[in-house]
């Protein structure tokens, strides 16, 4: 798998995000630089874990859609004497 990369303005907006974590929750601050290192830990360790959940959630909503797209088809079945 890729590295996950992010453009500028995502690490920007993550790194927002991690201080605002910081700040409201643990009731301290970080820096943007140890917030940046703190994501891409996560980036490296942990995002194969959320990307591949992503595939499943998209895997699942694919084949939910083609069984759907199957029925459709099917109820579209004209009847004659030839059964399947």
């Amino acid at each position: 798998m890729k590295p996950i990369k992010f453009d500028r303005e995502e690490t920007k907006a993550i790194v927002g995000e991690i201080q605002d974590y910081f700040r409201e929750e643990l009731d301290q601050s970080i820096g943007a630089i140890p917030a940046e290192m703190l994501m891409a830990f996560f980036a490296e360790k942990m995002g194969a874990y959320f990307y591949n959940r992503g595939l499943y959630d998209a895997q699942a909503l694919v084949r939910k859609q083609i069984d759907t797209l199957s029925d459709d088809i099917f109820s579209l079945e004209q009847p004659t004497k030839h059964l399947r």
